[in-house]
């Protein structure tokens, strides 16, 4: 007989502790464990904690038995455990109903119940009775659940369960874009059923996403139709929103207690390091006390100072709670086991001293855990002087179950029956040692074999389409169709997976289906839908983009695989379809093995299969779907891939004369943009420079060719002696489809016509309001002019004003065939794609209403890293956007916010795509920037562009329309990153092949000489705009002066520079200077950029002030009472504030003055005594003031210089540091208003100045 005195005593002693203390509640019937003897409620959460010390038990026991009397007991716990799992699972698979909407909506009342009937399994309370949405519930289950089946545990039993459990996968894959009420059920810390996008819920996310994948929920036991699968992107959005989100919980809590089963056990869900660190060490500074941790700042939860007869608080009610909040020991015993997984002995010592001086002993020696302790009402006082100075009082259930249980664990884990390793089966906790360097494969692929031979031409040896069989390749679109099917059961009604977009992680993988490899082309190189793809340079860098992104974030077996299409459409020009020389540089780059810092591996597709990440799509063979869903998996795999459209005919064209009428809607696309640059700032303006106005002078010249049912093409070039003469040109291409547009061989053949003078959105009604002009158009004459032309500009007019007049169905003859307005409408979408005509391209699709594919997914991108949006122009089309929302619904308010401007409507969607790409990859852009207004930053693109182009605000609108996607990104960038930068004229030469038949210019910026811009020359040139980052010092005056001259005469001017040149460069770099200011208080006032600790050290101003007024606005003091310096909260009810001024430099010198303000009481605090509202409008107004008098500016001066809010553009223009800064000016301010103490010469005396 064994000798009692070894650890099976100790094992017999914490199982008769759980017998006590959890075990002996759990109910026969359902498995479930109530609150209390009095409450029958079960909660998910709490009986998930609880039961994991009986399975960790169950494992000591089986670890250790060697009598039969131990094998059974670890048997009967392990059933108590299987009972309990099962008995929750029961209860959510009764609310499957709720389980599919919620799929769709995310809708708190759509969520599954987070508490339960012990007694019964059924709901206890109603849908809106509860903070039920509660993601890291519902999480902590799944995760469980996957560490116990992966332990031997066998928790289901059937296919319908696994289907279930495969929809709580996409219960909870949209956490990091779900507010939820949290950990602790409340939500907003105020208790007034407000729910947040919370850390914790995120976390417990995350790691149950990557915890169940692949995971067989039979075990050993288990096929093909019990495996679960997850998709990596969703739980990589997760760690990447959770990394930008701590140490902070939520908008409403700075810290909370509950991110360490985040960081540690159980989830361990954070693979950073030095995040967990600051995590961890923020908790330990905010919230440890003598008998706990507080869960967060100012929780009032049965304190003394709580109102016991309401659940919710008062705003002002926050600040008592402050410094008496309850401390929960249960964090004792997660802080032990956190040493225990990292091996901190120091720590274990300490929190397990700690943790046994809040233990409560019973007459049998059992101990047990208080669920809180809680400062007397006499004693609040007290408290409040002096923190952790009172004794408290154990309140609340006594044991604390959820305490208890991870008392045991510890208790386990330190004593040596268990291992960690053992508690996390599936190795969790090693989630953030470091992992080796990924190298990515990449597939270059050409659509068909013209394509390949053009690229051998350079020495790239690449496969078609074709030639990778029997491996397929297909479209992301398919592989998000084939998931769809996941999950998907009749008898229970869940229709599966939502198609939402597949994300790169998952298209990088290869695929098995029966005896077939399939592989999946990335979603940004799917050219059908919005127009970004058709860039060729924007399409290569979000390609490096998505290198380097695998390279960052791929976690699976295996190396990543890239697929990159080539395609006719990715070149500029349709005729020699030569691959443009970006497209061979990257190559080459991608040959030599590294691009962008990243390592690549480039070969064939058939290469990789044995080194890529392999899953098998076996859902697709379950026998419960329909015939009906086994007729749709075999079109996907039989589809034949669509091609892609010819734009223009492969026949012969031939020259011809053309008419110079213009069309009586002319410029009517034009007129309908409503991008303005400040009025201000317009009449600064000087006229164009001849440079400028002659490039635009360029649009009117041009030749016109039409086409002919032929093999070859004609090209006109310009002979010897300047005449025009045919030559052919054969290339063996498929024939266009069947179009109803007359082409031309380039399509800005139209007599220019200068930018309208004003263009208010006002000029769009020219033609609905009835007015004389509209009677005099003649329909037919628009429809006899749209079958003549050829000039794109023309046909854009008329088809404009005919969609909206006429309507998209609204049926029209062209060349004798009949057609719907909506048909031209898309072929000349294609046709402004094809010439990339940008300006025109953003247009159509706005008026297509398209929507670019990831648009939901950016919005989401950047509302949850804790930026707000908006779009349209302040203050009356301005729409805030503050939590995600759904793809069509967010298109709608964009359309809506931009109005009858269907051209920003479309760059409005762009632009939000390039700054989630920003912030995914470059979030230090975005610091100290809270609400991202995508109005405000085209109007201040368009005021660069004029500034730098030095034109009117109309043109410089036009420019910005007509800029290529990867400029508006570059042009982006260099706005967010403050960087200076010049902008670049210069004409690209199209389609126009020399005598020997080599194209010239061909995709190739090229710069002209005079003499090649002859009026007489056949050669069609375009005005193309390129950004670039400005140098420093004596090289931007000579970058600057050279990116004005043409090519020809550049390598003369660098070695024979003119000293009167360099003269007016200097002119040139001082004028820039004097608008510097200016220019920065407007870019960081449009980008909503205040200083380093801005908020924090507003609050403290707002502490010892009885308010401050901001514009009529009113900051008042009691903020301070409900909100903590670093909570989100205060700083959105600032920005909320500052936001209502519209214009953005004057918003940025109320940033100044209040900066001053927090200066004034951290350096003088002793002196200043605030007893009344602060108006900071009125600072501002006297230091503009002070500075006029100062200067002594003539009163003329002084009026003909007024700025925003009547504030002197001299003033906007000063910097803020030195004697004569901003800064000084609006401290003398202070001085006048405000009772600090001041010299006789109303200096003021104080640490600033």
């Amino acid at each position: 007989m064994r000798n009692r005195s070894n650890s099976g005593v100790r094992l017999d002693y914490y199982q008769r502790l759980l017998n006590k203390t959890i075990l002996k509640y759990q109910n026969p019937v359902t498995g479930l464990l109530p609150a209390s003897e009095e409450n029958s409620h079960a909660w998910v959460r709490d009986n998930v904690y609880a039961v994991l010390s009986v399975w960790a038990l169950a494992l000591a026991y089986r670890k250790t038995a060697d009598l039969d009397e131990d094998r059974a007991k670890a048997y009967e716990l392990e059933q108590s455990v299987v009972k309990l799992m099962r008995g929750l699972l029961r209860c959510m698979m009764s609310q499957v109903e709720k389980l599919e909407r919620f799929k769709h909506t995310q809708h708190v009342n759509d969520s599954l119940h987070a508490k339960y009937c012990s007694k019964t399994g059924k709901t206890v309370v109603g849908d809106q009775a509860w903070g039920h949405l509660q993601i890291d519930a519902t999480s902590l289950y799944i995760l469980s659940l996957a560490q116990m089946t992966a332990s031997g545990l066998q928790i289901i039993f059937t296919l319908d369960e696994v289907s279930f459990v495969q929809n709580l996968i996409f219960y909870i894959e949209t956490a990091y874009r779900t507010p939820d009420y949290g950990i602790w059920e409340r939500g907003d810390k105020t208790n007034h059923g407000l729910p947040e996008l919370n850390s914790s819920s995120i976390g417990m996310a995350k790691a149950a996403l990557e915890a169940i994948n692949e995971l067989d929920l039979f075990g050993a036991r288990g096929g093909p139709l019990s495996v679960v699968h997850v998709l990596p992107d969703e739980a990589q959005q997760c760690q990447a929103i959770l990394l930008s989100m701590l140490p902070r919980e939520s908008n409403s809590k700075e810290i909370d207690a509950a991110l360490l089963t985040v960081i540690s056990f159980p989830a361990f869900a954070v693979d950073d390091g030095e995040k967990v660190e600051e995590t961890r060490d923020s908790i330990v500074t905010k919230l440890e006390g003598k008998y706990g941790f507080c869960r967060f700042l100012r929780d009032g939860y049965k304190t003394a100072r709580e109102d016991p007869n309401r659940l919710h608080y008062e705003p002002w009610e926050l600040q008592v709670f402050e410094r008496i909040e309850c401390q929960w020991p249960m964090f004792f015993a997660l802080f032990v086991l956190d040493g225990l997984f990292n091996g901190r002995e120091e720590q274990v010592k300490k929190y397990s001293e700690k943790l046994d001086s809040v233990m409560i002993k019973t007459d049998e020696g059992i101990h047990l855990l208080p669920e809180l302790y809680a400062v007397h009402k006499e004693m609040v006082e007290q408290e409040y002087k002096t923190p952790n100075s009172q004794k408290r009082e154990a309140i609340g259930r006594l044991p604390h179950r959820w305490g208890q249980s991870l008392y045991i664990i510890s208790k386990l884990v330190q004593e040596g029956f268990l291992s960690p390793g053992e508690l996390d089966p599936l190795n969790r906790r090693l989630v953030s040692e470091p992992k080796p360097d990924i190298v990515v494969q990449v597939v270059i692929l050409a659509e068909d074999e013209f394509i390949q031979s053009k690229l051998w031409e350079h020495g790239i040896k690449v496969q078609t389409m074709e030639e990778v069989r029997p491996l397929q390749v297909f479209p992301a679109s398919v592989l998000t169709q084939i998931y769809s099917l996941l999950g998907r059961n009749k008898k229970m009604g869940l229709t599966g997976r939502p198609k939402n977009e597949i994300g790169l992680l998952a298209t990088s993988k290869l695929y098995t289906y029966r005896d077939q490899i399939l592989a999946f082309i990335p979603q940004t190189a799917d050219e059908h839908q919005f127009y970004l793809p058709k860039d060729t340079l924007l399409k290569l860098d979000m390609f490096a983009n998505d290198v380097g992104f695998l390279s960052s974030y791929w976690g699976s077996l295996g190396r990543p695989l890239l697929i990159f299409p080539v395609s006719t459409n990715l070149n500029y020009l349709d005729v020699g379809h030569n691959p443009p020389g970006a497209l061979i540089g990257t190559i080459k780059k991608l040959q030599s093995g590294y691009i962008a810092g990243t390592r690549v591996h480039l070969g064939n597709l058939a290469d990789f299969v044995t080194t890529s990440c392999i899953t098998k799509l076996s859902f697709l063979r379950d026998p419960s779907h329909s015939e009906e869903v086994k007729h749709f998996v075999g079109d996907i795999f039989n589809r034949i891939p669509d091609t892609r459209p010819r734009l223009l005919s492969s026949s012969r064209i031939k020259t011809r004369p053309r008419s110079h009428s213009k069309s009586s809607v002319h410029g009517i696309v034009r007129r309908s943009r409503s991008i303005q640059v400040d009025p201000a700032q317009a009449k600064e303006r000087v006229p164009s420079p001849p440079s400028l106005q002659e490039s635009l002078k360029k649009f009117e010249r041009g030749i016109t060719v039409d086409r002919e049912q032929s093999g070859g093409v004609p090209i006109p070039t310009t002979s010897a002696h300047g005449r025009s003469h045919d030559v052919e040109f054969p290339i063996q291409r498929p024939h266009s489809p069947n179009l109803h547009l007359k082409g031309s061989l380039h399509p800005l053949h139209y007599s220019h016509q200068s930018p309208c003078s004003s263009s208010s959105p006002q000029l769009f009604h020219f033609f609905h309001q009835g007015t004389k002009q509209e009677s005099i158009i003649n329909v037919d004459e628009l429809v006899e002019q749209l079958n003549n032309t050829e000039v794109l500009h023309e046909q854009a007019d008329i088809i404009h004003y005919l969609y909206l007049h006429k309507g998209p169905d609204w049926e029209i003859t062209i060349d004798g065939k009949k057609c719907y307005i909506k048909e031209l409408l898309v072929e000349l979408y294609e046709k402004a794609g094809h010439w990339k005509h940008w300006g025109l391209v953003r247009h159509t699709a706005g008026l297509l209403k398209k929507r670019v594919e990831e648009l939901a997914l950016a919005a989401t991108d950047l509302l949850v890293r804790q930026k707000q949006l908006s779009v349209g122009l302040p203050p009356d089309r301005e729409r805030v956007i503050m939590r995600p929302l759904p793809p069509d619904e967010l298109a709608k308010i964009i359309f809506d916010a931009c109005g009858e401007d269907l051209s920003t409507a479309s760059l409005t969607q762009e632009l939000l795509i390039y700054l989630a790409m920003f912030i995914r990859t470059e979030p230090k852009l975005f610091n100290e920037m809270l609400r991202l207004r995508v109005g405000l930053i085209i109007q201040v693109m368009a005021s660069e562009l004029a500034r730098t182009l030095k034109c009117t605000g109309d043109e410089a609108s036009e420019h910005l329309m007509n800029l290529s996607p990867f400029e508006m990104k570059t042009l982006l960038h260099h706005i967010l990153s403050g960087k200076e930068f010049v902008i670049s004229t210069g004409y690209i030469h199209t389609c126009v092949p020399g005598p020997a038949g080599d194209l010239r210019g061909v995709g190739v910026s090229r710069w002209t000489t005079d003499s090649e811009t002859d009026e007489h020359t056949n050669v069609e040139d375009e005005c193309r705009l390129s950004v670039s980052t400005k140098k420093v010092g004596e090289e931007a005056t000579e970058f600057a002066r050279l990116s004005r001259k043409p090519h020809a005469k550049m390598q003369k001017s660098i070695h024979h520079i003119d000293p009167n040149d360099l003269e007016k460069d200097d002119e040139g770099v001082e004028s820039d200077r004097q608008g510097q200011w200016l220019r920065r208080r407007r870019l960081d006032g449009a980008l909503n950029r205040v200083p380093v600790g801005f908020y924090p050290r507003v609050w403290k101003v707002l502490k010892m002030c009885h308010g401050l007024v901001i514009e009529g606005q009113h900051l008042p003091h009691s903020l301070t009472r409900e909100m903590t310096p670093g909570e989100f909260k205060f700083a959105l009810h600032v920005e909320m504030v500052l936001n209502r001024i519209p214009q953005p430099e004057y918003r940025q010198l109320m940033v100044e003055a209040l900066m001053v303000l927090t200066l004034l009481t951290e350096n003088d605090n002793s002196k200043l005594s605030f007893s009344t509202l602060i108006y900071v409008d009125k600072i501002v107004q006297t230091a503009n003031a002070i500075y006029l008098k100062d200067q002594k500016i003539p009163s003329d001066v002084m009026e003909h210089s007024k700025g925003a809010a009547g504030i002197s553009l001299h003033f906007y223009d000063t910097a803020p540091s030195g004697r004569f800064g901003t800064m000084s000016y609006l401290c003398r301010a202070l001085a006048t208003i405000l009772p600090i103490p001041v010299d006789k010469d109303a200096n003021v005396d104080c640490a600033v100045s």
